[in-house]
Order: C-alpha cells, then structure tokens, then sequence
C-alpha cells in the first residue's frame, strides 16, 4: 500500500539509536553522522519504489559522504510477514548493491517509530546539529525510475544543508510502500 511522508518539521531533534548493520558492526546516529549533517533513509529491499531508484541513491550517497555527510539506511519492516526484508536479505543485498554506507536492522520497530518513518524511502536529512532540514523525496521518481535528468532533490537539499545547515523550505514528500508493521 502506497504511504506519502509527512512534510518537514523543521528542527526536529532526531533521536539517538544503536542498531545492528549487515557489516556485523553496531552503529549509533553519533557513529553515521557526519561532519556536515546526515542521511538517515527508510528503505527495504521489496519496495518497487526503492528498487526504482536504487541506483540513484547509490550514487547520490557515495557523493555526499565525499562531502562529509553521513549517510545510513534502515530497513524496519516485518520480517516474518515479510521475508525478502530479513537480516540475511538485507545483507544480501547491501552486498549485493555495494553499499558505501551501513544497512542497518530495526526489527523492534523502535526507531522507525521514534522517527516517525512512514514509507520507503522515507528520507531524513540532518543538519550538523541534528535536527531536521530535509524529509522529502529524492526526485520525481515513482513506482518507475523518472527521466535521468531529473533534478535530484535530496541532493541538492543535502548539499545546501551541508553548506549552510538549513534545507530547502519547499519540498516535495517522499511517496512509497507504507512500513510493513507487526501486528499489535
């Protein structure tokens, strides 16, 4: 089912975490945070909207860690109703994909719920001090990749942040596949 984050809340605090990475390393937000602010992305490895982009936050990852940002993803989703979202699977894929940053297990649900991910991706870019700037999407891409020239959003947001730690004040909400949540 297809979810819409929430717009910006500009200076939220994000809250500290301490979750297992498929490089079988445990990180906190203090240990991905990078000098001039973090990417803290809500992805899985089932959603069609990731995997259409996939790619793209490849690339644009490698290019802001180059630029002191952090970057980190975790997957959240229900394991046992949804397999291809487990550990072993995530490992696989990070991988499999070459991922530059930590892939990181939230199967309590604990963080996804502290920061209140809705879908994936769900993108939360910090500033230095942590506190929210970015929660948009990362370009006009759907269910389908869009054009290759199409102007990449969180980039851009994330560089800005970078460089003066305030984020675009018009942003576009990421869309994808809801969490997949545990039953109560």
């Amino acid at each position: 089912m297809a979810a819409t984050a929430p717009v910006c809340d500009f200076g939220w605090k994000a809250p500290d975490f301490t979750l297992p990475a498929t490089d079988g390393k445990t990180y906190s937000l203090a240990e991905v945070s990078g000098k001039n602010g973090t990417l803290v992305m809500f992805i899985c490895n089932h959603c069609p909207y990731v995997l259409a982009v996939m790619d793209r936050i490849l690339r644009d990852a490698r290019e802001l860690e180059a630029m002191g940002v952090g970057v980190a993803a975790i997957c959240a989703n229900d394991a046992e109703s949804y397999p291809a979202d487990s550990f072993d699977k995530m490992r696989e894929m990070a991988e499999g994909q070459g991922f530059s940053f930590p892939y990181l297990h939230d199967e309590s649900q604990e963080v996804a719920r502290a920061w209140g991910a809705e879908c994936t991706p769900d993108f939360f870019g910090l500033n230095a001090a942590g506190e929210l700037q970015y929660r948009g999407r990362l370009d006009a891409s759907g269910r389908d990749p869009g054009p290759a020239d199409a102007k990449r959003e969180l980039f851009d947001a994330m560089v800005r942040i970078a460089e003066t730690g305030e984020g675009p004040r018009e942003q576009v909400p990421s869309m994808g596949c809801s969490i997949k949540w545990k039953a109560a």
